[in-house]
């Protein structure tokens, strides 16, 4: 049983998307399969947790091909248990979120959407869970297939010219990521993760090791790192629950997700270390920080602002792996779930002001604090966070990722922190002037959505997720073990590094 979890975790999507189809003339039916898999997924994946810190190893061989170590599996390693929970316990509120936010919207194709929805968490899932870097390419590229019927869901010109953007950017990406694939099996004669990198490819050549790296940096450009980015504040146009999904569970995750494989299960550390591969990526995360913060700054639309500071969010993560310390590396691990509770909640709040003042401008959200005051608490929460303030969980990845550039103890190091400590300042020159105008600011009309009736919260099943997630980013600052993210983060570390 088991072994079989993995495989019985990603089935819940698929079944439920088979079962949504023939359920699109009966709603409530529709969604009762979405929430039944949710909930399923989470349970199942969350059921591998307690024997992952206890040191097992579950592993399970799908599909064994003719050629020596290729082949489809899952292997469940502490690491990839962290995605793997974060993507399944937010589909369940997005899940619930989505039914509040599409039926009051009234939105066309939601069987559509649903269906897609399904197979995009299948995706991340999948790519969490996967054993080598093929079966990883096999969800990765679902991924790209099913979230691009969401991203332009509403059918305008311009969600058709942000879908073609994103293929444009993410096909040739998986372009790039089987190349390095290819390559990676032709120097090592396997492709599966190992702890501190596969071995063989330390006795490669350093050119075409650093090849191989740019492959995969260009095949992850779903983390959307500079000047890779410009296809994730396009997909904007999409609707909230989506742009959640992009931003804090699914695509940009699985991009992060899988260059940190990359620097602690392919290529490993050591040669990263001796290659100076390190200071190339730490670099590109650097820019990336600082320079996507500064477009945030610039953005009137509330959706577009949240999207440049996932992209400066995300390269966090990149750079705690860059640095290759036990600290920044824990801060990376640690910020994948953190950010993703945190940035869900800011989206879901977007999309909550959206649905009961239909507004999508920061300028228009003068004393909206006031009439809306559970989703602007919660979005404030978030902010907070992601600023590395306490008593926000976003302050402990910080606080790792600091020490480790620390660590790192060359004036490059000190250079790192003083790019984290400078980006988190810039957070709070983006995020704070929302929470200042929709508290503080008086309204120059009391206008709602649907009338000139006052501006009340949107629906239950709109505001209850966005304050679920909220509330789990505090408790994740006072306990951050909860659904066992901390004990998984250190035991991660401890195979990277060999003790910690």
């Amino acid at each position: 049983m088991e072994l079989m979890t993995p495989l019985f975790a990603i089935l819940c999507p698929a079944i439920a998307a088979a079962l949504i189809l023939p359920s699109r003339n009966h709603p409530n039916i529709r969604e009762a399969w979405t929430i039944a898999a949710s909930v399923a997924m989470f349970l199942l994946v969350l059921s591998m947790a307690p024997l992952i810190v206890k040191g097992e190893t579950i592993k399970l061989i799908l599909f064994q091909s003719m050629f020596k170590d290729i082949y489809i599996g899952f292997k469940v390693d502490a690491f990839g248990e962290i995605f793997a929970i974060t993507a399944s316990s937010l589909w369940v509120l997005v899940s619930i979120y989505s039914i509040g936010y599409m039926r009051t919207l009234n939105e066309h194709a939601q069987t559509r959407y649903y269906f897609s929805f399904c197979f995009a968490i299948m995706g991340a899932v999948g790519v969490a869970l996967s054993a080598n870097l093929v079966t990883l390419f096999i969800f990765f590229e679902i991924i790209t297939v099913s979230t691009y019927p969401l991203v332009i869901h509403e059918q305008t010109p311009e969600a058709l010219r942000a879908g073609h953007k994103y293929l444009a950017y993410l096909m040739p990406a998986g372009a790039f990521l089987l190349f390095g694939i290819m390559i990676t099996y032709y120097l090592a004669g396997t492709t599966d993760f190992t702890p501190n990198g596969i071995r063989p490819l330390a006795d490669a050549s350093p050119l075409i090791v650093t090849v191989l790296f740019f492959a995969f940096l260009l095949g992850f450009m779903k983390a959307a790192w500079m000047p890779f980015h410009s296809w994730l504040p396009s997909a904007m146009i999409a609707p909230s629950p989506v742009s959640a999904l992009l931003h804090a569970v699914a695509v940009v995750k699985a991009g992060v997700f899988g260059i940190v494989r990359i620097v602690g299960y392919v290529i490993g550390m050591d040669l990263m270390q001796e290659l100076g591969l390190w200071l190339i990526l730490a670099g590109i995360a650097g820019f990336t920080m600082i320079v996507a913060s500064f477009f945030a700054i610039t953005q009137d639309n509330l959706k577009r602002r949240l999207a440049y500071s996932t992209i400066s969010q995300l390269s966090y993560i990149i750079l705690g792996a860059a640095l290759l310390t036990k600290d920044s590396m824990l801060g990376a691990m640690l910020h994948i779930p953190f950010h993703g509770y945190m940035k869900i909640t800011l989206f879901l709040c977007a999309g909550a002001i959206l649905v009961a003042t239909g507004k999508t401008r920061i300028s228009e959200m003068a004393g909206i604090g006031k009439r809306m005051p559970l989703t602007m608490l919660a979005f404030s929460i978030a902010a907070i966070g992601m600023a590395g303030i306490p008593p926000v969980c976003g302050f402990i990845s910080k606080l790792y990722l600091c020490l480790g550039a620390w660590a790192v103890g060359s004036p490059y190091g000190m250079i790192f922190l003083a790019v984290i400590l400078i980006s988190s300042l810039l957070d709070i020159v983006y995020f704070f002037p929302i929470i200042l105008t929709a508290f503080f600011k008086k309204p120059a009309e009391d206008i709602g959505a649907f009338g000139k009736e006052k501006m009340k919260e949107a629906p239950p099943l709109v505001v209850v997720p966005l304050t679920i997630t909220a509330i789990f980013s505090l408790i994740f600052f006072i306990y951050p073990n909860m659904f066992y993210i901390y004990d998984l983060a250190k035991m991660a570390i401890s195979e990277l590094f060999g003790g910690v």
